[in-house]
């Protein structure tokens, strides 16, 4: 009320000054109008400021303001009640925000003075910033030689004369799609802290329509750097997993590998890891092939995949746009890591052609082909040849990364590094007193907190001062504007540097495909990945201006990856599935001969029962090409077997010496003890008796070893070659195979002349049987099994045997009971029946054997064979150009170089056998037992068969010898019946008489 008298008093003192005599009702009207129009003035003036604030909101991107309005004026100053009506307005027309108002005190004239003096220090600022910039700054000229060192790189990494900085990794990709590729593939990628398994699926005749499923699984740290096993082990659960999840476990698909590391490759599915990058250091993994342990993890996980190809991303990239476009023959990476490939002329890469060299004479195959090269560009630098380039900020990223030295082109343009280079110079900006107030925060102390993905945000166009300062306040960075703008412009040169360098090393790409292919104007596609590249708002323009600068003769057309390098991983494996199914069907005209129908089959099946038949006859087996030999195992074990037992086993270069128990407990039980011993080449082409020697010395060694010597233990003898017996302890050898030429041996009893070398030296032994291997086998597996009336020895020879009805062999005497008979399959064909199924390579092999024309069949079948077969075989297929490139060696050349265990390893061999012979004989139930202990045990099992039956016709003898009579015994029974014949006369005769 006071306030309201000391107004009007106020009012009528003025209106007093202008010759005006005021009443009472006058005063509090003029009031009333000042009081209206100052009213109005502040509303007016809240109105212009909400404009302005809500202006600045919007700038900012801001859902709330909160701010400070510096204030001077008579009116604002001296008027009591307008600075408070301008508050109010202010706050209701803009209630979201927050504002503070600051009367000045001194005025504009400081104000001024204030001016200037931050325009200085922004000057002084900005000079000492752009200084620690300019090295970021790359001129034209140094663009141009960066381009240069690139393109040497590239030539030098393609030379094979020593390390090179660029890799220049084959990739063993030859071709890109053609838009025929369809069918399913798995695709599994791995190249950061992320493991992606996806399943492709390629629609027939239906360019780019593709559908993906994919599921993602995060490697832990620990895992990245932890053991190569565990590693593997988690990306093999992965896939199981993602099998499971897409209800495919059981399907056996072509799976194409993204692996996006430096490794050297050999072949398409084998790649050896050069070197870890992008913070992997899993142990046990360089120098090896991570294909192999990819498939060792997978095995030990029990189940299978077919991993058809290991790529790079880069390629991966390469292949998946080059669906989209033919013209794509280029790949590049920013992201995480920087990377590039191309196609090479083939020509070109002297690794792979020098190994295209043939070793007859120096013809070369023509060179019109090409293959995608993995760069490595990564690794330009490592030698030096960019330190002019390389900041004191660059070193000290390098010198704190975990591979110092290495990968310095990469450290200046990837993802991984960007980042770290920003926070380095911010961390000196700071120190310089140049930012955040010059105030060192912890957080800008640590490694890694300043990620790749702010560089992005705060370079993008829409995004305001105050944003970029709220990402650095979360960041724990309190920032003013100014050092907003600063962080920004970093951001910006360490980012716009890493764009220009990749597009000087892209024209050196494009530049030499140009040049390669003697063009004046090349027109390409580049595929691209990572999300440097896609999600940095100005990386991929530069990038594309920097080259066309650079480069100005190319076209370069640049294609972002829609599904990054796992659908290029897929289109791989699928291209190789194509043209392996081309070139399979040009090598299937080799192989078309030994590929049989089950007509044939059936029809070579009659052919071997005809042979059977014959070679059991009396009369016709001298000329059966099957000898059917009778062995004298008249039965299996049935499981009542006991005693100790050794059994010798002499089949190949080694020979075997085993000590077997047969107990009865609670149940039958086996234990073995064995010895190998090696048979030298000089014994085996030498003399019979030197080798019955050196069989009889291991024989007394291995009983003096076991403490048996003073026992007489019964012995079995494994023999495996064909032998005429004619009883189960004696056995004369038909002839030797195998390579064995031992001396005075044919047609001579083995067992005697093993015998007489025993008894030289004064060994105790009792030889009951002799085997061959065969019989051995069937024997073994006879013990577990006692339905097992078949062996089969597929070895380094093969043969088969099986318990024949006695009344069927007419070279032994007896109907009743079975024997087995070796049937000694390995000459099946000599007389000529298989001529028909025979090819150039199978006849090539016989010729150059010990025994030409004979053991046919062995020689189309056993292991001896097998792999000469293949390399004859690899060798034709070499010379028409189908394999290696046309590329012979002399180790391909070398006959034996191949082995059947190479071929086991290829192929992982035996369920075919099952299939097909359940398939030509359907009507019977056979069951595939592997004799896990060879044909040794089988010699001990045929002994104690045979001491088995010896003791129980022992047994039955002395049952039966009551029922025995002497000829004294027989003479009284004799007398005793006289007497009894008489006296029934008498009888009968006394009765007649009575009746008459």
């Amino acid at each position: 009320m006071e306030e309201y008298k000391n107004g009007l008093k106020n009012t009528r003192d003025i209106l007093v000054e202008l010759g005006l005599n005021p009443s009472q009702d006058d005063c509090i009207a003029v009031q009333h109008v000042s009081t209206i129009v100052s009213f109005r003035s502040s509303n007016l003036v809240a109105a212009g400021l909400a404009a302005i604030l809500t202006r600045i909101k919007q700038n900012r991107h801001l859902r709330a303001l909160r701010i400070t309005v510096g204030v001077d004026g008579t009116v604002y100053k001296t008027h009591p009640q307008y600075p408070k009506r301008l508050h109010k307005v202010v706050r209701r027309l803009l209630p979201e925000c927050q504002v503070r108002f600051v009367l000045s005190d001194s005025g504009s004239s400081k104000g001024a003075a204030l001016v200037t003096a931050v325009a200085q220090r922004l000057a002084s600022r900005k000079r000492q910033v752009d200084e620690t910039l300019a090295p970021f700054k790359l001129s034209q000229e140094q663009l141009q030689l960066v381009k240069a060192t690139m393109r040497a790189g590239l030539e030098a990494g393609l030379k094979n004369k020593g390390p090179s900085a660029v890799k220049m990794l084959p990739s063993y990709v030859y071709h890109t799609p053609d838009g025929t590729e369809h069918g399913k593939y798995l695709a599994l990628d791995l190249g950061g802290t992320n493991f992606r398994a996806m399943l492709v699926k390629f629609k027939k005749g239906l360019q780019n329509n593709t559908r993906l499923y994919h599921k993602i699984y995060t490697v832990p740290l620990e895992i990245m750097q932890g053991t190569g096993e565990e590693l593997f082990d988690h990306l093999a659960q992965y896939v199981s997993d993602f099998l499971d999840y897409m209800g495919m476990k059981k399907a056996h698909l072509p799976a194409g590998f993204t692996f996006s590391f430096p490794c050297e490759q050999t072949a398409i599915d084998t790649g050896i890891l050069v070197s870890w990058t992008k913070g992997f250091k899993a142990t046990d993994c360089e120098g090896h092939d991570v294909v192999n342990l990819l498939r060792e993890a997978i095995k030990r996980r029990n189940y299978d995949l077919d991993i058809v190809a290991v790529v790079n991303d880069t390629v991966g990239t390469m292949m998946s746009c080059a669906y989209e476009d033919p013209q794509c023959e280029v790949g590049l990476i920013a992201g995480t890591g920087s990377n590039a490939c191309y196609m090479e002329e083939l020509k070109n890469i002297e690794k792979i052609r020098q190994k295209k060299q043939k070793t007859e004479g120096d013809e070369e195959t023509p060179e019109t082909s090409r293959m995608c090269i993995n760069t490595e560009w990564g690794g330009l630098g490592d030698d030096g040849s960019l330190d002019d380039i390389i900041t004191p900020f660059d070193a000290e990223v390098d010198h704190n990364s975990v591979n110092p030295g290495k990968q310095r082109f990469e450290k200046l343009t990837s993802g991984m590094y960007l980042g770290e280079i920003v926070r380095e110079v911010l961390l000196d900006l700071t120190r310089g007193g140049l930012l955040f107030r010059g105030r060192v925060t912890e957080t800008l102390k640590t490694p890694g907190i300043f990620q790749t993905k702010y560089l992005s945000q705060i370079e993008s166009d829409r995004l305001a001062l105050l944003q970029v300062r709220s990402i650095l306040q979360h960041l724990g960075l309190d920032s003013t504007c100014d050092d907003s703008i600063i962080v920004k412009e970093v951001c910006g040169a360490v980012s716009r540097r890493a764009a220009e360098l990749c597009g000087a090393g892209m024209a050196a790409v494009v530049d030499k495909i140009r040049e390669n292919r003697g063009l004046d104007h090349l027109n390409v596609t580049v595929g691209v990945d990572g999300a440097l590249y896609k999600l940095h708002p100005h990386f991929s323009g530069i990038l594309q201006e920097t080259t066309r600068v650079l480069a100005p003769q190319c076209n370069v057309t640049f294609l972002p990856s829609e599904e990054g390098s796992g659908k290029g991983a897929a289109l791989i494996t699928a291209v190789a599935s194509r043209c392996s199914a081309q070139k399979e069907r040009q090598i299937d005209k080799y192989l078309y001969s030994m590929r049989f129908s089950d007509e044939t089959l059936l029809d070579i099946t009659q052919r071997f029962r005809k042979e059977l038949v014959t070679g059991l006859g009396r009369d016709s087996n001298a000329t059966a090409t099957l000898k059917m030999l009778p062995t004298f195992v008249r039965s299996i074990p049935d499981g009542s077997e006991k005693g100790d037992f050794i059994a010798l086993d002499l089949g190949g270069s080694n020979f075997r010496i085993l000590r077997v128990k047969v107990s009865h407990e609670k149940k039958q039980t086996v234990q073995m003890e064995s010895e190998i011993y090696d048979t030298p080449e000089d014994i085996i082409h030498g003399t019979g008796t030197r080798l019955f020697d050196h069989v009889a010395e291991c024989l007394g060694n291995f009983m003096e070893k076991h403490n048996i010597k003073d026992k007489k233990l019964p012995v079995g003898f494994t023999f495996s070659f064909p032998c005429q017996q004619t009883k189960l302890d004696e056995g004369f050898l038909i002839t030797w195979t195998k390579r064995f030429k031992a001396s005075g041996v044919e047609g001579m009893d083995v067992v005697q002349l093993l015998n007489k070398a025993i008894k030289k030296r004064g060994v105790s032994a009792d030889i009951m049987a002799v085997v061959n291997d065969t019989v051995g086998t069937m024997m073994t597996c006879g013990f577990d099994d006692q339905r097992c009336e078949v062996g089969i020895i597929i070895g380094t020879g093969t043969n088969a045997c099986y318990m024949e009805e006695l009344r069927h062999i007419d070279l032994v005497e007896g109907d009743e009971g079975r024997m087995c008979v070796n049937t000694e399959w390995g000459a099946f064909g000599d007389d000529g029946r298989l001529e028909d199924i025979r090819t150039e390579f199978d006849r090539e092999i016989d010729r150059g054997s010990l025994n030409p024309g004979c053991q046919l069949f062995e020689k189309m079948v056993s292991g001896m064979y097998m792999g000469e077969l293949v390399r004859l075989i690899l060798v034709k297929m070499a010379r028409e150009g189908l394999l290696f490139e046309g590329r012979i060696t002399p180790e391909l050349l070398t006959k034996g170089k191949i082995e059947t265990k190479h071929v086991s390893a290829i192929e992982k061999y035996a369920r075919r056998l099952h299939k097909t012979v359940r398939r030509l004989v359907p009507d019977c139930d056979v069951r595939f037992l592997l004799s896990e202990s060879g044909s040794g045990k089988g010699a001990a099992m045929v002994t104690a068969v045979a001491y088995r039956l010896a003791e129980q016709s022992r047994q039955i003898a002395q049952i039966l010898s009551e029922f025995s009579l002497t000829t004294e015994q027989l003479l009284e029974v004799r007398k005793d019946a006289a007497v009894f014949v008489l006296l029934l006369c008498v009888s009968q005769y006394l009765d007649s008489d009575l009746c008459i």
